[in-house]
């Protein structure tokens, strides 16, 4: 991992946890420099990555000042793990894994991640818990050749660190659809979806930093629970 994207996501921790309020202004450039031992460049780097993501907003000659400290929300232009998103929630927030196997890409999937039909990835089902309840099914697809080894202790810790600090490929962009479909009977049996019979359903492909796509994933959401946000900047 980058050291400004680390630098990024224990100062988006801070504010998350409430370290510093809506309104408060974070440390100066200089101060950070010293605390996390790093150049001006590097935190540069960081704020900009808080401030594209909403969490600060930049004023030349008052400093970077905090906007938001309560978020629950999945940014859909964002890439975060949900091992990332539950650091710092008070609430209680599990993985089960359901499977982790070895398939050869159909020609759905070989259309939807533009790959080759039989292309040997992992899938992987995992349920979300938050607190009591499971509201999130989670189905991923890793292409084998680029992540070449995976088991249910990874899958039930966070993907993203074992691609980015063990295999040491560095993630960088993804793209995404979400949509709003009809409730399934698998959606059912693993969700406690009470009286709703409709699911939110985000499909992200996820690439590298040289651009090559190493993961498909469909993520299945009763809809009550979660909001999905964007944040957007005006460019005059």
């Amino acid at each position: 991992m980058s050291k400004y994207y680390a630098i990024y996501l224990q100062l988006k921790e801070a504010i998350e946890q409430g370290k510093f309020q809506k309104g408060e202004l974070l440390p100066s450039e200089n101060e950070l420099m010293k605390t996390y031992e790093a150049s001006r460049d590097t935190i540069r780097k960081a704020l900009t990555l808080l401030a594209q993501n909403g969490f600060i907003q930049k004023n030349k000659g008052k400093g970077s000042i905090v906007l938001q400290t309560d978020r629950i929300s999945f940014p859909v232009s964002g890439v975060i793990s949900f091992k990332e998103l539950a650091k710092g929630r008070p609430e209680s927030i599990k993985t089960h894994v359901k499977k982790v196997c070895i398939i050869k890409a159909d020609q759905a999937l070989s259309e939807e991640m533009s790959i080759p039909q039989n292309t040997e990835l992992y899938k992987i089902e995992r349920i979300r818990q938050y607190d009591d309840e499971k509201i999130i099914y989670d189905i991923d697809y890793l292409i084998k050749d680029i992540v070449p080894f995976m088991d249910e202790r990874i899958a039930g810790d966070s993907l993203y660190e074992y691609i980015e600090n063990t295999l040491h490929l560095p993630i960088s962009y993804a793209q995404k659809e979400i949509t709003v479909q009809s409730c399934t009977a698998v959606d059912r049996n693993y969700l406690d979806m009470l009286n709703y019979d409709l699911v939110v359903v985000v499909k992200s492909l996820v690439y590298l930093e040289d651009t090559r796509l190493f993961q498909f994933t469909e993520s299945r959401h009763r809809p009550d629970k979660f909001r999905f946000v964007d944040f957007a900047r005006r460019h005059g």
